[in-house]
Protein backbone atom coordinates (compact mmCIF):
# COMPACT_ATOMS: atom_id res chain seq x y z
CA UNK A 1 0.00 0.00 0.00
CA UNK A 2 2.78 2.39 0.46
CA UNK A 3 4.58 1.68 -2.08
CA UNK A 4 1.65 2.56 -4.55
CA UNK A 5 0.78 5.94 -2.30
CA UNK A 6 5.09 6.77 -3.26
CA UNK A 7 4.51 5.71 -6.57
CA UNK A 8 1.36 8.58 -6.70
CA UNK A 9 3.30 10.81 -5.35
CA UNK A 10 6.41 10.99 -7.42
CA UNK A 11 3.48 10.94 -10.70
CA UNK A 12 1.78 14.13 -8.67
CA UNK A 13 5.32 16.09 -8.70
CA UNK A 14 6.49 15.04 -12.07
CA UNK A 15 3.38 16.44 -13.62
CA UNK A 16 5.06 20.21 -12.53
CA UNK A 17 8.71 19.13 -12.30
CA UNK A 18 10.68 17.27 -15.02
CA UNK A 19 14.15 15.62 -14.85
CA UNK A 20 14.53 16.33 -11.28
CA UNK A 21 14.09 12.45 -9.96
CA UNK A 22 17.30 12.32 -7.99
CA UNK A 23 15.92 15.66 -5.40
CA UNK A 24 12.58 14.12 -4.95
CA UNK A 25 13.96 10.77 -3.92
CA UNK A 26 16.85 12.51 -1.25
CA UNK A 27 13.47 14.71 -0.53
CA UNK A 28 11.27 11.85 0.18
CA UNK A 29 14.10 9.94 2.47
CA UNK A 30 14.57 13.80 4.40
CA UNK A 31 11.36 13.03 4.84
CA UNK A 32 10.40 9.44 5.67
CA UNK A 33 13.79 9.58 7.97
CA UNK A 34 12.85 12.65 9.91
CA UNK A 35 16.14 14.45 8.42
CA UNK A 36 16.85 18.34 7.11
CA UNK A 37 18.33 18.55 4.09
CA UNK A 38 20.49 21.36 2.01
CA UNK A 39 19.71 21.97 -1.93
CA UNK A 40 22.66 23.21 -3.40
CA UNK A 41 22.86 24.77 -7.18
CA UNK A 42 22.89 27.35 -9.25
CA UNK A 43 19.77 29.56 -9.98
CA UNK A 44 17.19 27.94 -12.70
CA UNK A 45 17.31 24.37 -11.41
CA UNK A 46 14.10 24.10 -9.87
CA UNK A 47 14.34 24.24 -6.59
CA UNK A 48 12.51 26.44 -5.00
CA UNK A 49 9.46 24.47 -7.67
CA UNK A 50 10.07 20.98 -6.51
CA UNK A 51 9.31 21.60 -2.92
CA UNK A 52 6.46 23.75 -3.45
CA UNK A 53 5.15 21.32 -5.77
CA UNK A 54 5.59 18.47 -2.87
CA UNK A 55 4.25 20.36 -0.54
CA UNK A 56 1.14 20.52 -2.44
CA UNK A 57 1.74 16.70 -2.80
CA UNK A 58 1.07 16.39 0.97
CA UNK A 59 -1.53 17.11 3.63
CA UNK A 60 1.12 19.02 5.45
CA UNK A 61 1.23 23.11 6.75
CA UNK A 62 3.78 24.53 4.36
CA UNK A 63 5.94 27.84 4.65
CA UNK A 64 8.15 29.33 2.18
CA UNK A 65 10.64 31.42 4.04
CA UNK A 66 12.82 34.09 1.79
CA UNK A 67 16.15 34.65 3.71
CA UNK A 68 17.51 38.10 3.22
CA UNK A 69 20.29 40.48 4.76
CA UNK A 70 18.18 42.10 7.20
CA UNK A 71 15.85 39.38 8.15
CA UNK A 72 15.52 39.16 12.31
CA UNK A 73 15.37 36.02 14.54
CA UNK A 74 11.84 36.90 15.16
CA UNK A 75 11.23 37.36 11.78
CA UNK A 76 11.61 33.04 11.52
CA UNK A 77 10.25 32.05 15.17
CA UNK A 78 8.27 35.03 16.16
CA UNK A 79 7.86 37.83 18.69
CA UNK A 80 5.65 38.94 21.83
CA UNK A 81 3.73 41.63 21.12
CA UNK A 82 1.72 44.21 23.38
CA UNK A 83 -1.52 44.36 23.62
CA UNK A 84 -3.15 47.61 24.55
CA UNK A 85 -6.58 46.28 24.84
CA UNK A 86 -5.43 43.50 27.41
CA UNK A 87 -2.68 45.50 29.08
CA UNK A 88 -0.31 42.16 28.23
CA UNK A 89 1.67 40.66 25.87
CA UNK A 90 0.67 37.73 23.78
CA UNK A 91 3.01 35.72 21.54
CA UNK A 92 2.98 36.35 17.74
CA UNK A 93 3.99 33.09 15.78
CA UNK A 94 6.29 33.16 13.18
CA UNK A 95 6.27 31.05 9.95
CA UNK A 96 8.54 28.20 11.58
CA UNK A 97 5.46 27.09 13.13
CA UNK A 98 4.72 24.85 10.16
CA UNK A 99 5.80 20.92 8.98
CA UNK A 100 7.60 21.44 5.87
CA UNK A 101 9.92 25.06 5.85
CA UNK A 102 11.76 26.02 2.30
CA UNK A 103 14.21 28.36 3.90
CA UNK A 104 15.06 29.88 0.74
CA UNK A 105 18.73 30.74 -0.02
CA UNK A 106 19.62 30.24 3.68
CA UNK A 107 22.80 31.56 2.82
CA UNK A 108 21.89 35.46 2.43
CA UNK A 109 21.09 35.83 6.00
CA UNK A 110 23.24 36.52 9.04
CA UNK A 111 24.33 34.46 11.93
CA UNK A 112 21.61 34.94 14.38
CA UNK A 113 19.19 33.63 11.86
CA UNK A 114 20.58 30.43 10.69
CA UNK A 115 21.74 30.04 14.52
CA UNK A 116 17.46 30.62 14.82
CA UNK A 117 16.81 28.10 12.55
CA UNK A 118 18.99 25.50 13.12
CA UNK A 119 17.90 25.52 16.94
CA UNK A 120 14.74 25.02 15.58
CA UNK A 121 15.76 21.80 13.82
CA UNK A 122 17.69 20.34 16.32
CA UNK A 123 15.50 20.81 19.07
CA UNK A 124 12.00 20.62 17.25
CA UNK A 125 10.93 23.73 19.85
CA UNK A 126 11.32 27.46 19.70
CA UNK A 127 11.07 29.85 22.72
CA UNK A 128 9.44 33.29 22.30
CA UNK A 129 9.90 35.09 25.66
CA UNK A 130 9.89 33.00 28.68
CA UNK A 131 7.56 30.37 27.06
CA UNK A 132 8.76 27.08 24.82
CA UNK A 133 6.95 25.65 22.23
CA UNK A 134 6.95 22.35 20.90
CA UNK A 135 7.22 22.25 16.73
CA UNK A 136 4.24 20.10 15.02
CA UNK A 137 5.21 16.48 13.74
CA UNK A 138 6.52 15.94 10.99
CA UNK A 139 9.07 18.56 10.95
CA UNK A 140 11.53 19.04 8.17
CA UNK A 141 13.67 21.95 6.80
CA UNK A 142 14.36 22.05 2.84
CA UNK A 143 17.26 24.92 2.52
CA UNK A 144 18.31 26.03 -0.51
CA UNK A 145 21.84 27.76 -1.10
CA UNK A 146 22.98 28.96 -4.33
CA UNK A 147 26.69 28.61 -5.25
CA UNK A 148 27.09 31.56 -7.16
CA UNK A 149 27.25 35.31 -6.28
CA UNK A 150 28.62 34.89 -3.13
CA UNK A 151 29.58 38.40 -2.14
CA UNK A 152 27.50 39.75 0.55
CA UNK A 153 26.49 36.21 1.80
CA UNK A 154 26.45 34.25 4.88
CA UNK A 155 28.09 30.76 4.58
CA UNK A 156 26.44 28.71 6.70
CA UNK A 157 29.89 27.39 9.86
CA UNK A 158 30.76 23.79 9.13
CA UNK A 159 29.44 22.20 12.52
CA UNK A 160 25.67 23.85 11.81
CA UNK A 161 25.84 22.05 8.06
CA UNK A 162 26.66 18.95 9.67
CA UNK A 163 22.96 19.21 11.05
CA UNK A 164 21.70 18.72 7.56
CA UNK A 165 21.12 15.43 6.93
CA UNK A 166 21.93 15.54 3.25
CA UNK A 167 23.34 18.09 0.93
CA UNK A 168 22.54 17.31 -2.18
CA UNK A 169 23.81 19.01 -5.65
CA UNK A 170 21.58 19.65 -8.05
CA UNK A 171 23.17 19.69 -12.21
CA UNK A 172 21.95 21.47 -15.19
CA UNK A 173 18.39 19.02 -16.98
CA UNK A 174 19.53 16.55 -19.90
CA UNK A 175 19.19 18.21 -23.55
CA UNK A 176 15.45 16.55 -23.12
CA UNK A 177 14.82 17.68 -19.88
CA UNK A 178 15.79 20.97 -20.56
CA UNK A 179 13.84 20.57 -24.09
CA UNK A 180 10.28 19.66 -22.02
CA UNK A 181 10.56 22.72 -19.52
CA UNK A 182 11.08 24.92 -22.38
CA UNK A 183 8.19 23.58 -23.99
CA UNK A 184 6.11 23.51 -21.01
CA UNK A 185 7.19 26.80 -19.64
CA UNK A 186 6.66 28.80 -22.82
CA UNK A 187 3.06 28.17 -22.85
CA UNK A 188 1.82 30.73 -21.13
CA UNK A 189 -1.54 28.59 -19.77
CA UNK A 190 0.13 25.50 -18.80
CA UNK A 191 -1.03 25.15 -15.40
CA UNK A 192 -0.77 21.19 -13.64
CA UNK A 193 -4.00 20.06 -11.23
CA UNK A 194 -1.72 18.73 -7.92
CA UNK A 195 -3.68 16.28 -5.98
CA UNK A 196 -2.77 15.77 -1.92
CA UNK A 197 -1.69 11.83 -1.68
CA UNK A 198 0.22 11.34 1.61
CA UNK A 199 -0.76 12.96 5.57
CA UNK A 200 0.39 12.48 8.56
CA UNK A 201 -0.55 9.05 9.36
CA UNK A 202 1.00 7.85 6.42
CA UNK A 203 3.94 9.26 6.98
CA UNK A 204 4.56 7.93 10.33
CA UNK A 205 3.55 4.67 8.96
CA UNK A 206 6.44 4.72 6.50
CA UNK A 207 8.53 5.84 9.02
CA UNK A 208 7.82 2.50 11.01
CA UNK A 209 8.40 0.55 8.13
CA UNK A 210 11.99 1.95 7.54
CA UNK A 211 12.64 1.63 11.05
CA UNK A 212 11.93 -2.60 10.27
CA UNK A 213 13.85 -2.44 7.25
CA UNK A 214 17.54 -5.17 7.83
CA UNK A 215 20.96 -3.73 8.32
CA UNK A 216 23.22 -7.27 8.03
CA UNK A 217 25.88 -6.72 10.43
CA UNK A 218 28.78 -6.65 7.50
CA UNK A 219 26.93 -4.07 6.01
CA UNK A 220 26.60 -1.68 9.59
CA UNK A 221 30.25 -2.31 9.89
CA UNK A 222 30.83 -1.43 5.90
CA UNK A 223 29.09 1.94 6.99
CA UNK A 224 31.56 2.51 10.00
CA UNK A 225 34.71 1.67 7.72
CA UNK A 226 34.02 4.14 5.46
CA UNK A 227 33.34 7.11 8.76
CA UNK A 228 36.66 6.07 9.97
CA UNK A 229 38.19 6.19 6.72
CA UNK A 230 37.39 10.12 6.36
CA UNK A 231 38.94 10.55 9.92
CA UNK A 232 42.19 8.56 9.62
CA UNK A 233 42.61 8.05 5.67
CA UNK A 234 46.42 7.27 6.12
CA UNK A 235 45.50 3.63 7.78
CA UNK A 236 43.55 3.13 5.06
CA UNK A 237 46.04 3.67 2.51
CA UNK A 238 44.39 6.52 1.37
CA UNK A 239 47.46 8.47 1.32
CA UNK A 240 46.94 11.29 -1.77
CA UNK A 241 43.55 11.62 0.08
CA UNK A 242 44.79 12.38 3.41
CA UNK A 243 46.89 15.96 2.54
CA UNK A 244 43.38 17.25 1.88
CA UNK A 245 41.69 16.01 4.72
CA UNK A 246 41.30 18.87 7.92
CA UNK A 247 38.60 16.91 9.86
CA UNK A 248 36.42 13.62 8.94
CA UNK A 249 33.04 13.57 9.48
CA UNK A 250 31.11 13.15 12.71
CA UNK A 251 29.16 10.42 14.59
CA UNK A 252 25.94 11.78 12.56
CA UNK A 253 27.39 10.43 9.79
CA UNK A 254 26.98 6.85 10.13
CA UNK A 255 23.76 7.43 11.79
CA UNK A 256 22.30 9.76 9.02
CA UNK A 257 24.05 6.78 6.35
CA UNK A 258 22.24 3.77 8.56
CA UNK A 259 19.30 5.45 7.91
CA UNK A 260 18.98 6.72 4.41
CA UNK A 261 20.00 3.28 3.16
CA UNK A 262 17.44 1.75 4.94
CA UNK A 263 14.81 4.67 3.36
CA UNK A 264 16.27 3.64 -0.33
CA UNK A 265 15.67 0.17 0.19
CA UNK A 266 12.08 0.97 1.25
CA UNK A 267 11.58 3.25 -2.19
CA UNK A 268 12.97 0.36 -4.12
CA UNK A 269 10.45 -1.87 -2.58
CA UNK A 270 12.98 -4.13 0.34
CA UNK A 271 12.99 -4.68 3.56
CA UNK A 272 16.72 -5.21 3.75
CA UNK A 273 19.58 -3.05 2.65
CA UNK A 274 22.10 -3.97 -0.19
CA UNK A 275 25.66 -2.40 -0.69
CA UNK A 276 24.16 -0.57 -3.42
CA UNK A 277 21.92 1.51 -1.42
CA UNK A 278 25.33 2.66 0.85
CA UNK A 279 26.75 3.58 -1.88
CA UNK A 280 24.19 5.33 -3.87
CA UNK A 281 23.21 7.70 -0.99
CA UNK A 282 27.06 8.53 0.98
CA UNK A 283 27.79 11.12 -1.29
CA UNK A 284 24.97 12.78 0.04
CA UNK A 285 25.03 12.07 3.30
CA UNK A 286 28.91 12.40 3.89
CA UNK A 287 30.13 15.24 1.58
CA UNK A 288 29.10 18.11 3.77
CA UNK A 289 30.64 17.00 6.70
CA UNK A 290 34.26 16.19 5.62
CA UNK A 291 36.31 18.85 6.36
CA UNK A 292 39.34 20.21 3.06
CA UNK A 293 41.82 22.04 4.23
CA UNK A 294 43.83 24.96 1.73
CA UNK A 295 45.60 22.73 0.27
CA UNK A 296 42.18 21.21 -1.50
CA UNK A 297 41.40 24.20 -2.76
CA UNK A 298 44.49 25.00 -4.23
CA UNK A 299 44.17 21.74 -5.99
CA UNK A 300 40.65 22.07 -7.11
CA UNK A 301 39.56 19.07 -5.03
CA UNK A 302 36.14 18.74 -3.47
CA UNK A 303 34.60 16.98 -1.08
CA UNK A 304 32.39 14.88 -3.48
CA UNK A 305 35.56 13.53 -5.23
CA UNK A 306 37.05 12.27 -1.93
CA UNK A 307 33.60 10.17 -1.16
CA UNK A 308 33.63 8.43 -4.84
CA UNK A 309 37.43 7.26 -3.79
CA UNK A 310 36.44 6.51 -0.66
CA UNK A 311 33.93 4.06 -1.95
CA UNK A 312 36.18 2.87 -4.67
CA UNK A 313 38.32 1.97 -2.34
CA UNK A 314 37.53 0.78 1.10
CA UNK A 315 36.01 -3.38 0.52
CA UNK A 316 32.76 -3.88 1.99
CA UNK A 317 33.81 -7.43 3.27
CA UNK A 318 36.74 -5.29 5.12
CA UNK A 319 37.01 -6.75 9.12
CA UNK A 320 36.66 -4.10 11.49
CA UNK A 321 38.41 -4.58 14.67
CA UNK A 322 36.71 -3.08 17.64
CA UNK A 323 38.19 -2.35 20.53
Amino acid sequence: MHQEQIQEVLQEVKKVVVGQDRMVNRLLIGLFTNGHILLEGVPGLAKTLTVNTLAKVLKLDFQRIQFTPDLLPSDLIGTMIYNQQESNFEVKKGPIFANIILADEVNRSPAKVQSALLEAMQEKQVTIGETTFLLDRPFLVLATQNPVDQEGTYPLPEAQVDRFMMKVHIDYPTKEDELEVMRRMANLQFSAQINPILGKEEIFAIRDKINQVKVAEPLEKYIIELVFATRYPSQYGLKEEAKYIQFGVSPRASINLNLAARAVALLDGRDYVLPEDIKEIAEDVLNHRIILNYEAEADHVNSRDLVKTLLDKIPINKSVAYN
